[in-house]
C-alpha cells in the first residue's frame, strides 16, 4: 500500500486553489483506499438509534396463567311459564258423594262401590276391576278435579279417572301404584294406548296416599295434572262428550282399595291456537 506524506514546506509554497485541489483529491485517494481493504459482502453498520428517556418495556411474566374461559351464551329471555288450564269458567259440579244416587253403586263377592262417610269406596279382590260413574251431567269441554287416596294398592294395580263415557267407549287416565301415569281409549270393547306408561313423582308409591287428579279437556286436547302439576297431554277426537267416572283395578294376587273425595267439576271456555302450517 503506497503512503502519501505532505511536507509543511511544500504547502506552505502552494496558493490556496491548488492546496484545496491537493487536500480533496488526497481525501478522495483515502476513501477508494478504505473500500478496497473492506470484503465484497460487507454491509455498512447502521447507525444506533438515538436514546430517548422512555424505557423500554419489559414483559410481565404470569405465574398463573388462567385456564381458557368459553364465551358464555346468551340466556335467552323467556316469557311465564304458559297457563296449561286456560279458561276455566263456572263450577259445573261440586260433588261431597252425601248423594248415593248420582253414581252407579254395588256390592257383590268381588267388587263394591259404596258412598260413605262423604267418599267413594271401589274396593276389588284380585285380579277384578270395577268403575262407578256419575250419569247425571255429559261433559264436553271441561276441567275437573278429584282426590284419590290408595288405601290397599301395591305393584302394577291401578286407579284412576274415566272421561267421556258413553257406555263401551271411554277414555281411562290411569295411575299406577307403582308409581306410573298413562291413558288409553277404550272404544267397543278395543283398548288403544295413547300414551305409554310414564313415571311420575306426584303419584303415591303403593298405600297409604293421597293425590289430586286434574284433567283439562278442550274438543280433543286432554291434559293430565297430579297434584296441581301438569303431567302430559293427548289429543284424540274420536269421543267427544260423555259421562264422568272413576275406576280400580287388581293386577295381582291381592285386593286393592281406593277412595274418591271432593269432585269438582268446571266449565272451560277457551279455543285452541290454529297451527299453522309449516313449509
Amino acid at each position: 500500500m503506497k503512503n502519501i506524506h505532505l511536507s509543511s514546506r511544500g504547502f506552505e509554497q502552494r496558493s490556496p486553489s491548488v492546496w484545496w485541489g491537493l487536500l480533496w483529491a488526497n481525501a478522495l485517494a483515502m476513501t477508494l483506499l478504505i473500500s478496497a481493504c473492506l470484503p465484497l459482502n460487507s454491509t455498512l453498520a447502521t447507525e444506533p438509534p438515538i436514546p430517548t428517556d422512555t424505557p423500554l418495556q419489559t414483559p410481565t411474566i404470569v405465574w398463573f396463567p388462567p385456564s381458557a374461559t368459553p364465551t358464555p351464551n346468551q340466556i335467552p329471555t323467556y316469557t311465564a311459564t304458559p297457563e296449561m288450564n286456560p279458561g276455566i269458567g263456572e263450577p259445573v259440579i261440586a260433588d261431597s258423594f252425601t248423594d248415593k244416587t248420582v253414581w252407579d253403586t254395588a256390592v257383590s263377592d268381588q267388587a263394591s262401590a259404596i258412598i260413605k262417610d262423604k267418599h267413594l269406596t271401589l274396593a276389588v279382590e284380585a285380579g277384578v276391576s270395577v268403575a262407578s260413574l256419575r250419569r247425571e251431567v255429559t261433559l264436553g269441554n271441561f276441567y275437573a278435579e278429584i282426590t284419590a287416596q290408595p288405601k290397599l294398592c301395591r305393584g302394577d294395580d291401578n286407579y284412576g279417572i274415566l272421561i267421556r263415557s258413553t257406555g263401551k267407549s271411554f277414555y281411562r287416565f290411569t295411575l299406577t301404584c307403582n308409581g306410573m301415569i298413562h291413558v288409553e281409549r277404550i272404544k267397543s270393547s278395543e283398548r288403544l294406548v295413547l300414551s305409554e306408561p310414564i313415571a311420575s313423582g306426584d303419584v303415591p308409591l303403593g298405600a297409604p296416599g293421597e293425590v289430586r287428579i286434574g284433567l283439562w279437556a278442550v274438543g280433543g286436547e286432554m291434559r293430565l295434572f297430579l297434584n296441581g302439576r301438569y303431567q302430559f297431554s293427548v289429543v284424540e277426537r274420536t269421543i267427544p262428550s260423555g259421562a264422568f267416572g272413576v275406576f280400580t283395578q287388581s293386577r295381582g294376587d291381592t285386593p286393592v282399595t281406593i277412595t274418591f273425595s271432593d269432585l269438582k267439576v268446571y266449565d272451560v271456555e277457551y279455543v285452541l291456537p290454529t297451527r299453522t302450517p309449516g313449509p
